[in-house]
């Protein structure tokens, strides 16, 4: 069995009820690659809107989720009330709140601990500045931030890492297919050493950053990336033609 696709669409702080609405009935309507696992992720105000209206087979995810049970925590969203709201996904560690909100390594993998214990599925991000890429230190940021969750966690079954270099993410600038695959290969050897060759061989590894209908085409034809992590093209129609880039 081969490493099943891949596509998640985060909506970010982006959209409305009636654009979720349409989005969803787009996706609903559309003729999807059945082999390609589909999971979008809506603002927390509209997760239960999406959820409602999305079809069966297709899965919601929040953007974020808290490392601690219900309790007082102004402003957080615990593991068990997506659960119960039928929320079987999170995206964690993504660069916005690594940088704008200054979530750091431990807490990123507190959270997916408590995720993956939970019993949600963890998109995990991961990616480095420019500046990082520019002086050489790509794979030591990527595997330094995916280490603090290998220290906590050790079942990846649940895990999809998605690759997304912070220089890429809403530029315009996209890795190029050599750039993306060496870190994805990287990854995977890293994975091989420091978690298991069974964690190595199963674990998907998306991509993400400025992905597009007009580049996910030959990015999808690379043999360690397994699928992708949709930004802003997730809020378009071409979303579909991402969907089913492997297929077409």
């Amino acid at each position: 069995m081969g490493r099943q696709f891949f596509v998640g669409g985060n909506f970010k702080m982006n959209g409305n009820i009636k654009t979720i609405r349409d989005i969803v009935h787009n996706i609903n309507q559309a003729k999807l690659d059945p082999n390609v696992e589909v999971v979008i992720a809506p603002p927390s105000l509209y997760l239960l809107l999406t959820r409602e209206h999305l079809r069966k087979g297709l899965e919601v995810a929040a953007q974020n989720v808290f490392d601690k049970p219900n309790g007082a925590f102004t402003g957080e969203i615990s593991v068990d009330q997506l659960k119960e709201s039928g929320i079987t996904w999170t995206i964690l560690g993504h660069s916005e709140r690594r940088v704008i909100l200054q979530e750091d390594d431990q807490f990123v993998a507190s959270k997916t601990k408590a995720a993956i214990d939970g019993g949600l599925g963890v998109i995990l991000c991961c990616g480095e500045s420019l500046e990082q890429r520019e002086a050489g230190k790509t794979i030591e940021v990527v595997t330094t931030q995916l280490k603090a969750v290998a220290e906590k966690v050790k079942d990846w079954s649940k895990i999809v890492v998605a690759y997304e270099p912070i220089w890429a993410i809403g530029t315009g600038k996209v890795a190029t297919t050599e750039q993306a695959q060496e870190v994805h290969a990287a990854i995977r050897e890293w994975m091989k050493k420091e978690v298991s060759s069974e964690a190595a061989e199963n674990t998907r590894i998306l991509y993400g950053g400025s992905v597009t209908e007009k580049n996910c085409g030959e990015l999808a034809k690379q043999a360690d990336i397994d699928g992708f992590l949709v930004g802003g093209a997730s809020l378009k129609p071409a979303f579909v033609d991402i969907i089913n880039a492997k297929s077409a």
